[in-house]
């Protein structure tokens, strides 16, 4: 998607303005005003950047990478009207994002239910380390980002727009048009912001816009693309059933609360398992090698998420485990999603190893 046509020089996105005093120290060589205008951005830009990315160490290494662009490029900065300074800011990060990817043979990331049909076998061999896998988004980092669409075209609430399945679906996107989906129908923009964002034209901005939302019906053509919430009790029982079942290695409680056409993942494994039976049948084989389980509640991509720590049977030491990411619909577990991988306990600031190794870890949720 390419733009010859001049963009109209107009205010983008309502907002608050920088002011002028603090922008006039900036430009004049004060780093300090310059991070007191940037700062409060720093989370909303590192969603974007995860969105676009799938994985939530890259996007952060990219607002680092927005804020020392913007801070070298201070002086070209012209306020033009209300909340430039913040659009500036998501141009940045939003280049920065596509030229990432376009460094990278393969410009998404993937869940393995996206590879191909479910396995019917066990696990063998070594994980498929060398596939970009989607990443889990901790929820402590979405703490100040604004809940409500912030502008009036947008399609998505943001809780929906950070759910695993969102996230999935539209790293089938090329990035360009994963870009403008994201603007138009998450930020909100008008198609004349995305295209000055861009520089593009209004006409390319709808037309991939278009073309976004038709890949995104085929890969899903049915059904939305965020779980259903359940009222806090019906959830509330559901998770603390779950924390028992795993503790207590009931296998048959587990399995029954799963879907019936539940699927079970665990990236970088590429194997995934579709419905009770072959679920029952992974799990019944999986925990033969460990002695316990113990959960430690969090929250993932706007969804229930447990940290799990394991010990082996030859030992006591309990070590960390997996991420556990649940997508809850009607009363049962539709998906779950079980991360292992170092750098998934490290992005949740879980320690790989417990303090009190004999006892259920005491974890921060800071």
């Amino acid at each position: 998607m390419t733009g010859s046509a001049a963009m109209p020089e107009q205010p983008i996105l309502a907002g608050d303005e920088p002011e002028a005093d603090a922008l006039a120290s900036a430009k004049k060589g004060d780093r300090e005003e310059f991070q007191r205008l940037a700062e409060p951005y720093r989370r909303e830009l590192q969603l974007h950047c995860y969105r676009m990315l799938g994985a939530f160490h890259d996007a952060e290494d990219l607002v680092q990478e927005t804020f020392l662009r913007a801070w070298r490029g201070i002086d070209a900065f012209e306020f033009r009207g209300r909340g430039s300074f913040r659009a500036w800011l998501y141009r940045i990060a939003t280049n920065a994002c596509l030229t990432l990817l376009a460094s990278r043979s393969n410009a998404r990331r993937v869940l393995p239910e996206r590879l191909g049909p479910p396995s019917e076998r066990m696990p063998e061999g070594e994980p498929a380390t060398e596939i970009q896998w989607l990443e889990p988004y901790p929820d402590a980092a979405l703490e100040g980002v604004p809940d409500a669409a912030p502008g009036p075209d947008a399609r998505y609430e943001m809780r929906e727009a950070v759910q695993l399945a969102f996230i999935a679906a539209i790293q089938h996107l090329p990035p360009r048009q994963r870009a403008v989906l994201l603007l138009r129908d998450v930020m909100g923009w008008s198609a004349a912001e995305t295209g000055r964002l861009l520089d593009a034209t209004v006409a390319s901005v709808n037309s991939a816009l278009q073309r976004a939302h038709a890949t995104l019906q085929k890969r899903r053509p049915a059904g939305p693309l965020a779980a259903r919430v359940l009222p806090d009790d019906r959830r509330r029982a559901l998770l603390d059933r779950y924390v028992r079942t795993w503790e207590n290695a009931d296998l048959d409680g587990f399995v029954a609360l799963l879907r019936e056409d539940g699927v079970f993942s665990m990236p970088p494994r590429r194997e995934w398992y579709r419905g009770r039976g072959a679920i029952r049948v992974f799990f019944g084989w999986a925990w033969n090698s460990y002695g316990g389980f113990r959960l430690v509640r969090t929250a993932a991509n706007a969804q229930p998420a447990f940290a799990v720590y394991a010990r082996n049977r030859q030992s006591l030491e309990w070590r960390a485990h997996s991420i556990h990411v649940l997508t809850l619909d009607d009363g049962s577990i539709a998906a779950l999603t079980m991360f292992r991988a170092p750098e998934v306990f490290a992005a949740f600031r879980l320690p790989g190893v417990p303090d009190d190794a004999r006892s259920t870890p005491a974890v921060s949720q800071q």
